[in-house]
């Protein structure tokens, strides 16, 4: 008799041809699918976050069910639920006694680490695949930083771009050159409107996680409804449509633009469908290509799109596996400063802040420039330990998972990483968020005072950020100019400045990190 071989699906591997699901045999194999609660708070993830994975899980077991696939699954609230990967895993080897377990490789170090304990501890073959949904593997990429092809993004991505084909034309660049981004840094235009963006209303299903979502973890950040993603297959497929027919066009002009009481503006908004494998990223891409060969969408939009994905994502997937586990463990700025509580609360005056983290607290999303340059920035020059802005990002954003979240604020925000993903800190003054947004209208602060009660917090922080770390970023050849300008202040000026930054740095309280999250914020 042919003994059943037990397929472990993870929440964010909801993709039909996963490579532990490529074989499969209906008339053998299981499908294991497990909600548990050790994943949803070894971080407070936010409450959408945690309801849009439930939901589009069910969803999925379902598709799978409606192919005549038998599917194990075991929801939050099963009284015999052990709430842990492996023990789950454990239990349905005793229901199942499958002959092998088959399982594509997480995304996440610490589910690595569990994974290959597996075997030995369940008395049971483990087939670990490769996760084939990116197009550069693990070794691949492993190979490529051998070959010194990885120490920046840019070179890394033309490489991708060669391989794969994709935006390429006679061995050359489609347009001429490998990057528009030069064209991509356009600021909102007063009148422009942004298209109304696509939601979804929760069926049945997602009714039900919704529910249960508020039951357990109500205590965590966000709020949980109104609830608007899509949660299958085809939801994120009308997701993507709409992007590129309504959005990509504008997308490359205003990527950097950020608007008061706009959450989505052109962003494509399908990062969590791409990170828990409702979307591929060969067929993302493609679409996009496809768009500007159409004539439907300019170079420069595409372009950076593209550059996203193939580039980008694929980058830092590829330094989170070749440099962790020591990777999370350095602190290049010797940041120590705990966590402001403004960012769970989003009590504060200072307009942007509160407006980024508003969105993040309806959506469980913020835009790549809102993450990087607002807050992430205010993280950046207020010197918050690494690793406590490293939980609340993963914790907040519907799409955040370790492999992604941990370099891209690790390395691109805090620049704790020394410069391995960037040349220099993303560290800017108040007048970048005022050319880049209408934040600053309105606010009680005012980007173009310097110091004094109504000065951006922004702009003292900026230049005593570079004080303090005169030591180890003075030296960085990109770091020459404000380095010259801050040479030329006369003591005085710069004595006022640290005086104004560790003034109000003294005022932020941080959160407790014992209390529980707030309820609602009060937006001053």
């Amino acid at each position: 008799m042919t003994q059943t071989r037990l397929r472990f699906v993870m929440g964010d591997q909801l993709t039909r041809d996963l490579s532990a699901l490529a074989d499969i045999d209906p008339g053998r194999d299981v499908v294991l699918m497990v909600e548990v609660a050790a994943e949803a708070r070894y971080v407070p993830h936010h409450q959408q976050k945690i309801a849009f994975l439930l939901s589009a899980m069910r969803h999925f077991a379902e598709s799978l069910r409606a192919e005549g696939i038998r599917v194990d699954y075991v929801t939050l609230d099963d009284p015999a639920n052990s709430h842990s990967f492996s023990g789950e895993l454990a239990r349905a080897v005793l229901r199942h006694a499958p002959a092998s377990i088959v399982i594509t490789e997480p995304g996440e170090w610490r589910v690595w680490q569990m994974m290959r304990g597996w075997a030995d501890a369940l008395d049971c073959p483990v087939d670990i695949r490769a996760d084939d949904r990116f197009f550069c593997a693990r070794a691949e990429f492993a190979a490529l930083a051998k070959a010194r092809k990885t120490g920046r993004m840019e070179f890394f991505y033309r490489e991708m771009r060669r391989r794969t084909g994709i935006l390429m034309r006679a061995g050359g660049p489609e347009g001429g050159q490998w990057n528009f981004d030069p064209e991509n840094r356009k600021s909102l235009p007063r009148g422009l409107r942004p298209p109304a963006r696509q939601r979804f209303a929760p069926d049945a299903i997602t009714r039900d996680v919704l529910t249960l979502v508020a039951a357990r973890f109500g205590d965590h950040f966000g709020d949980l409804r109104p609830f608007g993603w899509g949660v299958t297959r085809a939801d994120a497929l009308q997701a993507l449509d709409h992007f590129i027919t309504d959005c990509l066009p504008n997308f490359g002009d205003y990527q950097d633009a950020m608007k008061s009481g706009e959450d989505f503006l052109y962003h494509s908004l399908i990062s969590p469908y791409l990170n828990c494998g409702l979307l591929t990223a060969r067929e993302v891409c493609t679409r996009a290509e496809a768009a500007y060969l159409a004539g439907d969408a300019p170079i420069n939009a595409v372009e950076g799109f593209v550059r996203q994905i193939l580039g980008w994502r694929e980058f830092v997937r590829g330094v989170y596996w070749t440099e962790m586990p020591g990777y999370a463990q350095t602190n290049h700025l010797n940041a120590t400063r705990d966590l402001p509580a403004l960012y769970w609360t989003g009590q504060t005056p200072m307009r942007c802040m509160a407006d980024c983290i508003g969105t993040t607290r309806r959506h469980a999303y913020a835009h790549h420039i809102q993450r990087l340059m607002v807050t992430g920035n205010f993280a950046l020059l207020a010197g918050v330990d690494p690793a406590q802005i490293e939980e609340w990002y993963l914790a907040v954003y519907a799409d955040a998972y370790d492999w992604v979240e941990l370099p891209n604020v690790h390395g691109m925000v805090m620049h704790a990483d020394g410069g391995r993903l960037g040349s220099k800190p993303y560290a800017a003054s108040g007048a970048y968020i005022d050319r880049m947004s209408d934040y600053c209208k309105g606010c009680a602060f005012d980007p173009k005072i310097k110091l004094g009660a109504r000065a951006c917090p922004f702009n003292y922080l900026y230049w005593n950020f570079l004080i303090e770390n005169a030591a180890i970023l003075s030296p960085n050849p990109r770091m020459a100019l404000p380095y010259r300008t801050l040479a030329k202040m006369p003591p005085e000026q710069r004595a006022a400045i640290t005086h104004s930054a560790a003034a109000f740095l003294s005022g932020l309280p941080a959160w407790p990190k014992a209390a529980a999250l707030p309820d609602a914020p009060e937006l001053t």
